[in-house]
């Protein structure tokens, strides 16, 4: 029997645990007669401890020399490395992904901490010339202050490690309520920072309930700004309340994100990115290949592809070897994706899947068999809305015009791709796809530490994740005027 986690807050350097009554234990999505641990759930006074904490080593973290902070991040993510494929088993316990999934997470996540230590060294401004003799301006970036970062269960460890990492180069302090469904792989990630020396009260992390905890770092006076990954309805909330108070704001939502196969595409190529684009981490994720538009002329075949290899796909316990779909994350998960099913059933024809997984030793876990669904209408609500499950829709279409004019019928723009062998169709895609990420060949899934990422419409707020882009939300632009004549400055100063 493994030992039991207790999860703990980490507020000012020191590991607390809450006082707060209400306690939440974990179970294995896979198995539900393996009990991760329990957390409590931290109250409004907690969270507030841990912001004052914030506000207090805020002075001292700012005023560490960028590069310093870089060098904090490689050591960061040197012991990271040497604990990937603890912190990997930890997620997969707890998550319900498998392995190799949670090996690529943690991999991708290393790479954005790489790549943004490296931006240390690169805060840079610019010079610009004044209009006026014997004037120089100049540009310099500076840290928020306290940022709040709210991140989600289905990549417990890659999304706080490309939030975490840009906020700590910039030079903030930090307070981090992870999603309650994932305590330990989170605390698992906040033990690594006390152990690779970052100062007490930079980083801290708090357990709880968004409608408490979260709510409490939403609102506080002193949090300058807020990153925030989940939910659609949790996201609007999030931004009106921040914006009422002009903190900046970051939203990444929701997807409904389509690949679009036309006639002439390389349809053994396609089936199997659909295949990993929709199934893999069993849909639960943003950038999942929820819709697949095809051109009439494909479908049957493409369909006929896609049938077969569903059928080979292997579901289990994301800890065993081959095993490719994993369970959902919670119950309520499961329940969600299992009335989505009851619905698609009512609105299209079902081609497989459609039910609750209980077989090959999946009794005890929260397992959906892959669902496809054909002749689904546009407007169908499985079409439409966001399931976060290993549901595919399939939307037939008379042609490319057809197939683009669906693909922008949601109010999503997260990813999208397309599979053709037309050069001239794939670039008029790129410009008229309605989504922050298009692939082209390649499936919605995926993307790279210097990149970034992000969405469109109702996807998101506020600038880009990871890449570059990632500075321009953690930092403030100053502007500098340095006047060297030593003179009263005559004349209109408009």
């Amino acid at each position: 029997m493994s030992t039991l986690w207790l999860g703990r807050n980490w507020i000012a350097g020191t590991w607390v645990e809450s006082t707060s009554g209400e306690r939440l234990e974990r179970l294995n999505p896979a198995d539900h007669s393996d009990l991760l641990g329990s957390a409590r759930l931290s109250t409004r006074a907690e969270m507030r401890e841990a912001i004052a904490a914030a506000r207090r080593a805020l002075p001292g973290w700012r005023a560490t020399p960028a590069p310093r902070r870089g060098e904090f991040l490689f050591a960061w993510k040197r012991l990271l490395d040497a604990k990937k494929e603890e912190l990997a088993r930890l997620i997969t316990r707890e998550e319900g992904k498998t392995l190799a999934e949670a090996a690529g997470e943690i991999q991708r996540g290393l790479n954005i901490v790489e790549y943004i230590a490296g931006e240390a060294r690169r805060l840079s401004g610019e010079t610009l010339p004044s209009e006026l003799p014997s004037n120089f301006i100049y540009t310099l970036r500076q840290p928020l202050g306290v940022v709040g970062l709210i991140t989600p269960w289905n990549f417990p460890a890659a999304i706080p490690l490309w939030k975490l990492a840009p906020a700590l180069v910039c030079g903030n302090t930090v307070v981090w309520k992870p999603s309650e469904l994932t305590p330990f792989s989170s605390q698992f990630l906040a033990q690594t920072l006390a152990e690779a020396g970052l100062p007490a009260g930079v980083v801290n992390l708090v357990h709880g309930k968004g409608e408490e905890a979260g709510d409490e770092l939403v609102s506080h006076p002193d949090v300058a700004a807020l990153s925030f990954t989940g939910s659609n309805a949790a996201g609007t909330a999030i931004y009106a309340k921040a914006a009422a108070q002009l903190k900046k704001v970051q939203c990444e939502m929701g997807g409904k994100n389509a690949v679009v196969v036309l006639e002439d595409a390389d349809l053994e190529l396609a089936a199997g990115h659909i295949i990993s684009g929709a199934f893999g981490s069993s849909g639960q994720r943003c950038t999942a290949t929820s819709r697949l538009i095809v051109v009439e002329a494909a479908a049957d075949r493409l369909l006929r592809m896609l049938l077969e290899r569903v059928q080979l796909l292997k579901i289990g316990n994301g800890a065993d070897a081959g095993v490719q779909v994993g369970p959902m994350v919670s119950e309520a998960q499961f329940q969600r994706v299992i009335s989505y099913l009851s619905i698609g059933q009512r609105e299209a024809r079902l081609c497989c899947g459609g039910q609750p997984y209980r077989e090959n030793g999946c009794a005890k876990g929260w397992f959906i068999a892959p669902t496809i669904f054909d002749q689904v209408p546009a407007e169908a609500r499985i079409a439409q809305e966001e399931i976060f499950g290993p549901v595919l829709p399939v939307l037939r279409v008379p042609d490319f015009e057809a197939a683009l004019e669906t693909a922008n019928q949601v109010r999503f723009g997260l990813a999208g791709s397309i599979f053709t062998r037309d050069v001239n169709r794939a670039f008029a895609a790129a410009e008229r796809f309605e989504c922050g990420m298009l692939h082209i060949n390649s499936p919605t899934v995926g993307g790279e530490a210097h990149v970034p990422f992000g969405g469109i419409k109702a996807t998101g707020v506020g600038e880009r994740e990871t890449g570059s882009t990632a500075i321009d939300f953690y930092s403030e632009l100053k502007v500098v005027y340095v006047d060297y004549t030593g003179q009263k400055r005559t004349g209109s100063l408009y």
